[in-house]
């Protein structure tokens, strides 16, 4: 791999993350706080990969004004009987491999499959902030999960809640409403879930998005993977949605 490979190389990487960034592909990746940084990297990249074309464009032109001069290889030192300067190891191409696994290969959100794997990530939250006006009021399920599991509902008043996840079933069939929380990127995701009871629809299918509106219940249950606490929601209406399009819940380290 010569130095215009390698510019290539990196040009292209700074522009796939650029590309990322800008789409909304990299929440699949990294959580939203992450976007600057991951635009500044992709710039950084362009501009080194444009820095090393022109570097090596003008060296180019040099050798042509002056021809007979001696080759020199990228150390400072003579480049040898053959006049071609020393190369990069091959196993520099192996770079292009997540190159291609970024443009190519979209990874699906994380889903139903981990979450019944993993234990829950509830964790007490520091305090129940007063809730916002209007009934059912919008909560986010770790919000929900938080208020219903160490505050025994007391913060939420007797009302009714409207929460939005995606469905997982144990391998008992009990079905619960998921969102993968996560503090940096998808590597470290956790699920948070809570149980579902009441009013049910007849077919819950794994990973499909649902917006629920129910009530607190004190029913609850221990995660079988953990031994977490997995509070319930007594269900008055569930309806499918479409997938946001930020799947990952980073309410719990904002």
């Amino acid at each position: 791999m010569n130095r215009q490979a390698q510019a290539a190389v990196m040009f292209l990487v700074g522009g796939a993350l650029l590309h990322a960034g800008t789409t909304g592909l990299y929440l699949r990746y990294v959580k939203a706080g992450l976007q600057p940084l991951l635009l500044a990297a992709g710039a950084v990249l362009i501009v080194a990969a444009a820095a090393t074309f022109w570097y090596e464009l003008r060296r180019a032109r040099a050798a042509r004004r002056h021809p007979g001069g001696e080759a020199h290889d990228r150390h400072g030192g003579h480049a040898g009987g053959h006049g071609h300067a020393h190369r990069e190891p091959r196993i520099s191409w192996l770079l292009v491999l997540p190159l291609f696994a970024l443009i190519l290969v979209a990874p699906p959100a994380l889903g139903s499959y981990s979450a019944v794997r993993s234990g829950t990530a509830l964790q007490q939250p520091l305090a129940y902030p007063p809730l916002p006006s209007g009934d059912p009021v919008r909560l986010g399920l770790v919000d929900y999960a938080g208020r219903a599991a160490y505050g025994h509902g007391r913060s939420l008043g007797g009302r009714k809640v409207e929460i939005n996840g995606f469905v997982a079933l144990d391998h008992t069939g009990t079905p619960y409403l998921v969102r993968m929380a996560l503090n940096c990127c998808a590597a470290d995701a956790q699920p948070v879930k809570i149980g579902l009871t009441g009013k049910l629809p007849p077919v819950l299918e794994p990973d499909s998005w649902l917006d629920v509106t129910g009530t607190y219940t004190p029913k609850r249950a221990e995660d079988p993977v953990n031994g977490g606490i997995i509070p319930y929601l007594d269900v008055i209406q569930a309806k499918p949605v479409a997938a946001p399009g930020d799947p990952y819940d980073e309410s719990w380290n904002s």
